[in-house]
């Protein structure tokens, strides 16, 4: 959220809260049909505050993309803890995805990411630019993780932690969808473990 955005606020202005209102909106009714009057309703910030605290409505989309692109990086460092097995990762990876994905007051929602950027990517560049980032950051980090695991002798030396990585993360896509779609708990489950056991099937299980 830049400076210039915030001389209409109100008083007692929550950023962070207000983010998290307008960010459910989001998730749920998606960028094109979240209206002004959701998001005004949401965040208790009338029109004129709404504009002033965060700019137009694809400004204030593009925040919460920003903050949840930040706190599933930050869940990702936290899944992928090196002094744990690879598939202890990816299966700490894959639950806290579903913890999230199968969250919602009236359907499970999947990735915000997935579930509404990917939509919005073809007409706006600025979130075509953020989607694409961030799915360049989570594969970045699974990779590096792919990497120690073929330097320490946990997976092959000919395993290619790149592809390794983008497979890890197509599982998670897939959960994301299924689970918006309606898969069940058990279902999702066992998606995500099939996903371990591909990539790790080679890997030391000791």
């Amino acid at each position: 959220m830049k400076d210039e955005k915030k001389r209409g606020r109100p008083r007692a202005f929550d950023a962070k809260a207000a983010l998290g209102k307008a960010r459910d909106v989001f998730w749920d009714r998606g960028f094109a049909a979240a209206s002004l009057d959701n998001l005004s309703a949401a965040t208790k910030l009338n029109r004129p505050s709404l504009y002033g605290a965060f700019g137009d409505k694809e400004d204030l989309y593009l925040d919460t993309l920003e903050v949840y692109r930040q706190d599933g990086m930050y869940a990702l460092a936290e899944a992928l803890d090196p002094s744990l097995r690879l598939r202890d990762n990816l299966a700490r990876v894959y639950a806290g995805a579903l913890a999230v994905y199968l969250h919602g007051e009236t359907a499970a929602r999947g990735c915000l990411l997935i579930g509404t950027a990917t939509v919005e990517a073809v007409e706006h560049e600025r979130v075509r630019e953020v989607l694409g980032r961030s799915l360049s950051d989570f594969d970045g980090e699974i990779e590096k993780r792919m990497r120690l695991a073929v330097e320490s002798g946990e997976l092959p030396q000919g395993a290619d932690p790149q592809m390794l990585a983008r497979l890890a993360s197509a599982v998670m896509h897939s959960l994301a969808v299924r689970a918006r779609a309606g898969d069940s708990r058990e279902t999702l489950e066992a998606i995500a473990s099939s996903g371990v056991e591909l990539i790790c099937g080679s890997a030391r299980r000791s």
